[in-house]
């Protein structure tokens, strides 16, 4: 599977949309490769100063490391607002508000208590991370292959969603028995406080079902954020920079493309904690209680029940998401990692275009 990953990511649009370049026989996860056409603005790492070539494995992997750090630090950073917030979800008559969430568990459970779940969600959210974003970029080039370089411009909005989508399945896997761990450690009375403890409580009393109970409606939650987050991403740096940026995405600095990044990731954060929020409630009442399934939680909760806490979680994961492509942006700056602009339209279609115009 690897192989076809990286053999297609060498004809991948979004490596660079400007000119054909073609390399010297060369090999790629040992394997003689004859002389192959690639997408290249640069033409080799050592011309760019990357530190690896566009669709390498090197490449996917470095990825998946900025996944592992922008989702584990990002989530963990945001423990004590997670902790009130699930809270709210799951028992709305005793803590009534944000603040008065942050009152009552200070009260009961002292500043340590707001640090509850931070052990399942720093390594829950790495795993995430490492698949998400890591994934994400071997599934963007390779269904971009599928399409054909045109046919990637005029849709890319829907392969963004599919390469979202599809690496979320799989990370959602990953992370499934680490928020299992965490909703109960930071919503059930009495439960175990440390995640060394809570995982064997709930092998013990639920068996491996207890660490998946909750996958389908973490499927629910995750798949639609993540499609939103990356696909609302990529088209807001696409229109930033074509109508707010007034010069080049390669005229700016490093600094300055890192702002964009920011504000993209900010305004797509927003929308992801409206679309998600609903299936998010649910997973939290999930965890809480044995035995119950989805749809025996959403009834519970009913309508209104399942937007309490969404005020405290659009600024979350507002500021989450933001935080996130910041840092994975970054961890691309820093490692040298190629970083493609925003696609531009086929010379093809646009002789196709100019031609239907005549």
């Amino acid at each position: 599977m690897w192989q076809s990953f990286i053999d297609v990511a060498k004809t991948n649009p979004f490596g660079s949309p400007i000119h054909v370049a073609h390399c010297e026989p060369a090999k790629v996860l040992g394997q003689p490769i004859n002389e192959r056409t690639i997408a290249a603005a640069a033409a080799t790492v050592a011309d760019t100063g990357d530190s690896c070539e566009f669709g390498s494995r090197k490449y996917f992997m470095l990825c998946g490391l900025g996944g592992i750090l922008s989702c584990g630090l990002t989530h963990t950073m945001v423990v004590p607002l997670d902790l009130v917030k699930c809270r709210i979800q799951v028992d709305p008559a005793k803590y009534k508000s944000v603040f008065h969430g942050f009152k009552v568990t200070l009260a009961e459970d002292g500043a340590r208590g707001l640090a509850k779940g931070w052990a399942p969600t720093f390594f829950g959210y790495s795993m995430q991370g490492l698949c998400k974003f890591g994934l994400y970029e071997v599934f963007k080039v390779f269904y971009s292959d599928l399409l054909g370089e045109e046919n990637s411009y005029l849709w890319r909005t829907s392969l963004y969603l599919a390469a979202s989508a599809s690496a979320e399945f799989f990370a959602d896997i990953a992370l499934s028995p680490m928020e299992a761990a965490k909703v109960r450690i930071q919503t059930q009375p009495g439960f175990a406080s440390t995640l060394r403890a809570a995982l064997p409580i709930i092998y013990k009393d639920e068996g491996l079902n207890g660490f998946y109970k909750g996958l389908v409606p973490l499927w629910m939650r995750q798949i639609p954020y993540t499609m939103m987050k990356f696909a609302c991403f990529e088209r807001t740096i696409e229109l930033l920079y074509k109508y707010v940026v007034p010069k080049p995405r390669n005229e700016c600095t490093k600094g300055e493309q890192l702002v964009v990044t920011f504000a993209a990731g900010y305004i797509a954060g927003v929308f992801c904690a409206i679309v998600s929020h609903p299936a998010d409630t649910v997973v939290s009442k999930l965890n809480q209680e044995k035995g119950s399934t989805a749809l025996d939680a959403a009834k519970k909760l009913g309508m209104a029940g399942l937007w309490k806490g969404l005020m405290p979680r659009i600024v979350m994961i507002g500021t989450l998401t933001a935080a996130q492509w910041f840092i994975y942006d970054a961890v691309k700056v820093w490692l040298r990692l190629p970083r493609p602009p925003p696609p531009e339209m086929p010379e093809s279609l646009k002789k196709k275009l100019a031609a239907k115009a005549e």
